[in-house]
């Protein structure tokens, strides 16, 4: 037997929603599903997004800057990857263009080469085609920009 759901009053709901922004940047999207789990109603939703706003614990741009950094950083995302999934959370295309101003283009650069340099250790590929295939297809699903991907793989395997 499935046992019923916790119901919040708003204000307990807005301090449940402090703490969950507190923890790490969220964005809007985020917040209105975790919401939605809640069984909030939509007027209450409302209430306490723009309450999150107005005490900063909800803020859109800080979210993509940090979201931006920490993907780059950790996982190595070029900037395609990074913008489809900015643009899957429903952040707005000015704060995604801004956001990726956090990422440093000569850092940019020594990442994809130091992810191409690594990848290309791992290759047992004898065939130099199917081998600059492999690496060049690895870097794109990584995100990185065709242009960038195509000139790094040129120079690693001439």
């Amino acid at each position: 037997m499935k046992e019923p759901q916790k119901s919040y009053t708003v204000k307990e709901a807005t301090i449940k929603l402090m703490q969950f922004c507190a923890y790490r940047d969220r964005s809007h999207k985020e917040v209105e599903e975790k919401l939605g789990k809640m069984n909030m109603i939509p007027a209450a939703q409302e209430q306490i997004i723009i309450q999150l706003m107005q005490e900063d614990f909800l803020n859109e741009e800080r979210f993509a800057r940090s979201f931006v950094r920490g993907k780059f950083r950790i996982k190595k995302w070029g900037r395609i990857k990074i913008k489809q999934e900015l643009k899957f959370r429903e952040i707005s295309a000015p704060i995604i263009k801004n956001a990726l101003t956090e990422i440093d283009q000569q850092r940019y650069i020594a990442t994809l080469y130091e992810l191409a340099e690594k990848k290309l250790k791992l290759l047992k590929e004898p065939d130099k085609f199917k081998k600059k295939r492999k690496l060049a297809d690895f870097l794109l699903r990584k995100g990185y920009e065709s242009n960038l991907v195509y000139e790094a793989t040129n120079e690693l395997l001439e």
